[in-house]
């Protein structure tokens, strides 16, 4: 059957996708036929509190919206914002003779088909129509040849769904008690975060060393050309035979690692050395050759191109996964969650002829490549990325800008190199001997590389993720030199090193991490992220993924009191175990039975009690005794000389003795500073900063105490008022609360002070034309004058205690200026962003510092600094902004047409029994949501990692 018949005479199909772009797009390859609507994305799930849950339900499955009693079966809820989504599938369904289900091709679009086959309750045929690209003849061929719902993916990703939520619905809320208030903890998310808290740990640990060698210049004694240079360098690698000590010889910890047996040269020696050197005479001892070659990088699958996208456009995970979703609605890539590396005959064949089209014959192998998934258990049956079609289009015939533009051709050039033959060429080590003037024989090596065909690399050559590793395509030219050579040594130098601390994670990095260590599925490693961001646990340092403090606790209490669920061989197994589900190889509730109650066996969560190996629990019991957990030990951290830090409810803190001890000493900690960098000298100059509150003295006047305190928008001051003062209500009484100018600081403010900004704002005078009273105020914006509705802006804050009202008159004598006033000059240079070519400068704005190329503005986070922020964190928020496209603006309505005094006199009686009804409906609501809400306050807040 054509797709572009109608199935039955008047009749047609109706086709569900999840995103409206999708449907856009595939509306355009189906007839009259068709219609098609998007879900927008899942429209039921479990339960977010026990508000949502139906009233049938009573105690933990009310709590879970899981009835572990009962084969764990989900309670399921439609969503109040796909509501009336739903309610228009069903209108539209009624008209329709048949239903395609055309969610995506993975478990988590098969839950979604069956979920709305579950809601929806056809009574007319459903078939589910999958494809892995959007193009015309793809969606045609998916239309003619349907298939049934995969049930086994369903049961999988449910099995899932019902772990993660178990897991946080469970753990948080004993993050809740013992550390903070509305955390989260999840089966992925918390290893993830683990993973970046010990890196960190590794940096406190690391103590940095020394270690020197030489670099010598050595002359061929002939002119050099590009061919054959006459000079090259080399470095010292052994001293009468001993190897000398290079990086790889150093721990994590900085330090010399034990039995090695090397030659740890220092400073003087290596001077002495080099000095000893300087007139010897050296020869070639050894030329080695070897073949060099290099074979092409598989087609990028999910994580790859999340790396790449990373370390080549400066994107992160999520904006890459937001980018790629929208060229792939569009038609112009092949669907980007999957863990594949194959490329279908087709695909194959249009890479192949772009090849040679574009490269000519010679690049092109004999044979097409073919690539074996690398990823365990790989659960999809897509395609590897690649652009979508039998023929790619090239990134300039495809009329894409921006980041859609770059990532497109990131992903042509990587599919079209992939097909290409190997780069091959020479490699070269040569060996430099000579014995210095004490006597000492000094051997020298030096390594080359010549690529003689560059095959694939004409197209692509893969970046890294150390900034400083040499990638493939560098070329290292060594003069032609045969053993016994004399060579001249035209210049020995002393090289000192320190050993650098390890890196902390990047978002690239920490996916190939993840990844390796075969933890969570590789589609949700950019919301992993995405949530460990957003929760606070790790914040941004230009690219580098930094821990908070807040962080340390939350992973301390669960290595200490839930080890294995933070295990990376345990998470790496349970993955396995969902995965053997998905197969049809296990059972989910017996394994779900297991992971839950233990039953005494080894499948348990965790061991129990402090991880004394002796007893394998499952979740429940892990979580029911929280009495060996001490609140106040897992959220306190020595730093050394008898100061602690500690994280509280209101951010991190250092401390020195107890509080209330007589010599205590306490100092907040700020939120973005590195834990590495908190040092013993660090946390005594915090200390011995004024505290966050300083009383001033007592306001003469009401006899209430004035302090001064340092807040979350800067220093302030307010008064104290008395404890039976009442907070809320018609009687509430609020404290009268000052910013500090910008000339004053918590350590010189005085009383008087403190009382002159409280007396803000100042009555200047009145306008003896008008009558109205000219008052001086402080802003949020600065300085200024109000006449009624008219402000002015003032020029200086000491303005407002001093303006005079014949001053005022003048200032509102003059034009008020319309318009923006003259621009202010740029805070930093970025230089030139790589998307839209426009310089890119740091701003200051009306809400804090902002990165702009001129077209698109971000403003900086709470991690980013306008001294430390690198153009790559620039171009990565502009980047995140422009994948979020231009703010929605709300239409307004147009003001309603005056009609007939009868119409009116009838509409508003049919409106106020409207209303009245309304209101007793809504009355009656707000009481049963009141009700529900007190039994769900704390538990509201529970947030379960999100499935794939």
């Amino acid at each position: 059957m054509s797709p572009t018949t109608d199935t039955t005479q008047g009749g047609h199909r109706l086709v569900i996708v999840e995103s409206p772009a999708k449907a856009k797009t595939i509306k355009g390859y189906l007839g009259p036929g068709y219609v098609v609507e998007a879900s927008v994305g899942h429209i039921r799930d479990l339960p977010n509190g026990a508000a949502e849950v139906p009233d049938k339900y009573t105690g933990e499955v009310r709590r879970l919206g899981v009835d572990v009693e009962h084969d764990f079966q989900p309670v399921y809820v439609v969503n109040s914002d796909k509501k009336s989504q739903v309610k228009k599938l069903k209108e539209l369904l009624a008209e329709a003779d048949e239903l395609l289900l055309a969610t995506d091709e993975d478990r988590e679009g098969e839950a979604i088909a069956w979920h709305l086959q579950e809601v929806l309750k056809p009574k007319v045929p459903v078939r589910r129509m999958v494809f892995h690209e959007i193009t015309k003849q793809a969606i045609q061929e998916a239309v003619a040849n349907p298939r049934e719902l995969n049930q086994r993916l369903v049961d999988a990703q449910e099995t899932r769904r019902i772990l993660d939520r178990l897991y946080g619905y469970e753990v948080s809320p004993v993050l809740w008690k013992k550390v903070m208030p509305r955390l989260s903890a999840g089966r992925v998310q918390s290893v993830a975060t683990r993973l970046v808290v010990e890196r960190e740990r590794e940096r406190i640990a690391f103590s940095s060393a020394e270690y020197w060698d030489l670099t010598g210049t050595f002359g061929t004694g002939r002119d050099g050309d590009q061919t054959d240079p006459g000079t090259f360098g080399a470095r010292l690698t052994s001293v009468d035979g001993r190897r000398v000590a290079q990086g790889r010889d150093f721990g994590p910890n900085g330090q010399l690692k034990r039995g090695v047996d090397v030659l740890h040269l220092d400073e003087a020696g290596a001077r002495a050395l080099a000095a000893a050197l300087a007139d010897s005479r050296f020869t070639v001892r050894s030329v080695e050759s070897k073949p060099y070659r290099r074979s092409p990088y598989a087609p990028f699958r999910t994580t790859t191109l999340q790396q790449e996208a990373s370390r080549k456009l400066g994107m992160g995970a999520k904006v890459t996964m937001q980018v790629a979703q929208k060229l792939y609605e569009n038609g112009f890539i092949t669907y980007m969650r999957t863990d594949s590396t194959t490329l279908s005959d087709t695909a194959i064949a249009a890479a192949r002829s772009q090849v040679t089209e574009l490269y000519g014959a010679d690049y092109l192998p004999d044979k097409p490549r073919t690539y074996a998934s690398k990823v365990k258990n790989a659960q999809e049956a897509h395609e590897a990325i690649r652009p979508s079609g039998d023929r790619f289009r090239t990134p300039a015939e495809t009329g894409l800008t921006g980041d859609q533009f770059r990532l497109y051709e990131l992903i042509w050039m990587r599919t079209v190199a992939s097909q290409m033959k190997d780069a091959v060429g020479q490699s070269v080590t040569v060996k430099v001997g000579g014995r210095s003037s004490d006597g000492r024989d000094a051997e020298f090596s030096a390594s080359g590389k010549i690529i003689t065909f560059h095959g694939f690399m004409k197209a692509y050559v893969e970046g890294a993720d150390d900034p400083n590793a040499e990638l493939d395509d560098r070329e290292r030219r060594l003069p032609q030199v045969a053993e016994g050579d004399p060579l001249t040594a035209e210049r020995i130098e002393a090289d000192g090193h320190a050993t650098k601390p390890p890196a902390r994670y990047t978002e690239a990095s920490l996916v190939k991490e993840l990844e390796d260590r075969e933890i969570g599925r590789p589609s949700t490693y950019a919301s992993i992220i995405g949530t460990i961001l957003d929760r606070g646990y790790v914040f941004k340092k230009g690219t580098a993924l930094v821990p908070s403090f807040l962080s340390f606790a939350v992973v301390g209490l669960l290595e200490k009191h839930f080890g294995r669920l933070v295990d990376y061989d345990f998470t790496a197994k349970m993955e396995d175990d969902l995965d053997r589900i998905a197969r049809g190889e296990a059972q989910a509730v017996p394994w779900l039975r297991r992971f839950y109650f233990g039953e005494g066996t080894a499948g348990g969560a965790a061991e129990a009690g402090n991880g004394d190996g002796d007893h394998l629990g499952g979740l429940k019991e892990l979580v029911t005794d929280l009495g060996a957990i001490d609140a106040r030990e897992v959220s306190s951290f020595p730093v050394g000389e008898g100061i602690v830090l500690r994280v509280g409810r209101y951010g991190p803190y250092v401390e020195r003795g107890a509080k209330g001890e007589e010599g205590s000493q306490r100092a907040d900690v700020p939120a973005d500073l590195p834990p590495d960098e908190l040092t013993v000298e660090l946390a005594e100059q915090l200390l011995a900063k004024p505290s966050g509150d300083v009383e001033l003295g007592t306001d003469p006047q009401t006899g209430r105490m004035i302090v001064a305190k340092d807040g979350r928008y800067g220093p302030y001051v307010t008064e104290v008022l008395p404890e039976d003062t009442p907070k809320t209500g018609k009687n509430a009484v609020k404290p009268r609360t000052a910013s500090l100018f910008k000339s004053m600081a918590l350590d010189t403010v005085t009383l008087q002070d403190a009382l002159k900004l409280m007396s803000l704002p100042r009555v200047v005078g009145t306008d003896p034309e008008s009558g109205t009273e000219i008052t001086a105020q402080n802003g949020r914006y600065g300085p200024y004058l109000k006449k009624g509705t008219d402000s002015r802006s003032l020029e200086r804050e000491e303005q407002l205690f001093t303006i005079t009202l014949d001053e005022a008159l003048a200032i509102y004598a003059q034009p008020k200026q319309r318009g923006r006033a003259a621009a202010k000059p740029p805070l930093k240079e970025l230089g030139t962003d790589p998307t839209s070519g426009r310089p890119v400068v740091v701003k200051d704005g009306r809400f804090g510092p902002y990165v702009t190329d001129g077209e698109t503005n971000a403003t900086l986070r709470r991690e980013d600094d306008v001294e430390t922020i690198t153009p790559d964190r620039g171009f990565e928020l502009l980047a995140e902004k422009r994948a979020k496209g231009p703010a929605k603006k709300t239409a307004k309505k147009a003001p309603a047409k005056k009609t007939a005094a009868k119409k009116t006199a009838a509409k508003k009686t049919t409106t106020a029994k409207k209303t009245t009804a309304a209101k007793k409906t809504a009355a009656k609501k707000t009481t049963t949501k009141k009700a529900a809400a007190k039994t769900t306050a704390a538990k509201k807040a529970a947030v379960a990692e999100q499935p794939e």
